[in-house]
């Protein structure tokens, strides 16, 4: 892969379209984001309606797709539906290859309001940067899409197969994914699939995101009473459950902070360097904090696993009183490395937890979600395709990078999709802060990840399957 300086008239063309038509991408983003399109159970659903509808309307201002749908599928075997998600269709012709764009249009929640510089859903520039909930992800990814098929079809009417899959619900765990992709596989299939709901080196440099950890999550409840008793007449003999909680909690990390949960594997994977100075600086890691782990830093990120403590369900301060607390339930987050599957490391967690849980506490595990890892093929023609495509639109190559992260849903396009090309891409910076209060987008690099994705969607339409 080089840096071209002589491209066709073509890709110029494509790239100038992308240029003229950046502001209109950049308030369509800014509509997406005013609506709080939270998925989960106790928000309000009419808000992933109304962000479902808005992005069809994207779709169908294209005047590219044959046909597009808002769609629900069921959640596994049950009856219940999942959230909107827009499907917008147009058929190969002329044997093309097809591609198939992901995204989605639901955010996280917001979290406390009062932690937000500016208003989480009315999006603010400020120094080059699209401060909102959901600015970055990922409905930058959703807009990605938009304008690279509308900077396309300004140029040349493509023959590429478009298959636009906007899902609602990505946030709140995708729990009606594999069904919807069950539901339409025939419309769905294609070549090579474009997941735009990663990260990039910097705002200068793009990334193919080659590696993902997976994911093991649930909530353990341990119990060691049948009710709170007072903390002065037993305190000293009767073990309560926060005291529980603690040693086995303890017991998830060894003393330089390395998981210490037996089974869980790392990969071998090959990382570029990465400074102590970028990633405090990037994490906000307090001055004297230590890091924790062992090993190259990206090592420790992409190729290792990591276990975290989401949340506690205990008393909180102001509502503490003098008991033994009878019960206490915590949420474990465990990142996967690539190489070993989610159900294989949920043995080993429940193992672990079972062996190290003290005094006999009575142990509940529920609301277990497994998501697997995922490793890119990069050899095939779409990785080549993408980071030349990359390496135009942005002025400097790619790094091939891991994330640690997940997207457990890619294991389930790898099932139903097995001969398909996966690629991981996305709109993000180190100082994006997904998930967090302040998000923002770095416009620079939705122009250039717009640009690229143009490109790449130009070139397969070059190309006979």
């Amino acid at each position: 892969m080089t840096l071209q300086t002589d491209l066709s008239d073509r890709d110029r063309a494509v790239l100038a379209a992308v240029e003229a038509g950046f502001d209109r991408a950049v308030d369509d983003l800014k509509a997406l984001v005013r609506i709080p399109s939270v998925a989960w159970d106790a928000y309000d659903p009419a808000h992933v309606q109304a962000s479902a509808e808005a992005v069809a309307a994207l779709a169908e201002g294209t005047g590219v797709f044959e046909r597009v749908s808002i769609e629900r599928a069921p959640i596994g075997d049950t009856d219940a539906l999942g959230q909107p998600a827009v499907l917008a269709t147009r058929a190969a012709r002329n044997g093309k290859p097809s591609v198939l764009l992901y995204a989605h249009h639901d955010v996280q929640p917001w979290g406390d309001e009062a932690l937000w510089a500016t208003p989480p859903f009315e999006p603010t520039e400020i120094d080059g940067r699209l401060r909102g909930r959901g600015a970055s992800d990922d409905k930058a990814g959703v807009i990605t899409h938009i304008a690279a098929i509308r900077a396309l079809a300004e140029v040349l009417d493509p023959e590429v197969g478009i298959a636009l899959f906007i899902e609602g619900e990505e946030e709140h765990g995708s729990r009606s994914f594999k069904r919807f992709l069950e539901q339409h596989a025939d419309v769905l299939s294609a070549d090579l699939i474009v997941v735009a709901d990663s990260d990039n080196w910097s705002t200068e440099v793009p990334s193919l995101t080659v590696a993902l950890r997976g994911n093991v999550a649930l909530d353990v409840r341990l119990t060691t009473l049948g009710h709170a008793s007072h903390s002065g007449m037993y305190g000293g003999a009767v073990p309560d459950a926060m005291m529980a909680f603690s040693k086995l909690a303890a017991s998830f990390w060894d003393e330089r902070g390395s998981v210490a949960i037996e089974g869980l594997t790392e990969a071998d994977l090959d990382v570029p360097e990465q400074s102590e100075e970028r990633l405090r600086e990037e994490a906000a890691v307090l001055e004297g904090v230590e890091l924790v782990g062992t090993g190259p830093l990206l090592r420790r990120l992409w190729a290792k696993p990591a276990a975290t403590i989401t949340g506690v369900d205990a008393p909180s301060v102001p509502d503490a009183s003098n008991t033994i607390l009878p019960t206490v339930r915590f949420r474990l987050s465990t990142r996967i490395a690539p190489g070993q599957s989610a159900a294989d490391a949920f043995a080993a967690i429940e193992r672990h937890i079972r062996a190290h849980t003290p005094f006999g506490a009575h142990i509940e595990l529920d609301s277990i979600d497994l998501g697997d890892p995922f490793l890119v093929d990069a050899t095939g023609w779409g990785a080549t395709e993408a980071k030349q495509a990359m390496a135009d639109a942005w002025g400097a190559e790619p790094v091939e990078a891991g994330i640690g992260g997940s997207i457990p849903f890619i294991a389930d396009l790898v099932q139903q999709f097995p001969a398909a090309q996966i690629l991981v891409t996305g709109i993000e910076d180190p100082a994006t802060m997904a998930h967090s209060p302040n998000e923002s987008q770095h416009l620079g690099v939705l122009r250039r990840a717009i640009g690229a994705e143009a490109l790449l969607l130009a070139r397969a339409g070059d190309r006979t399957e």
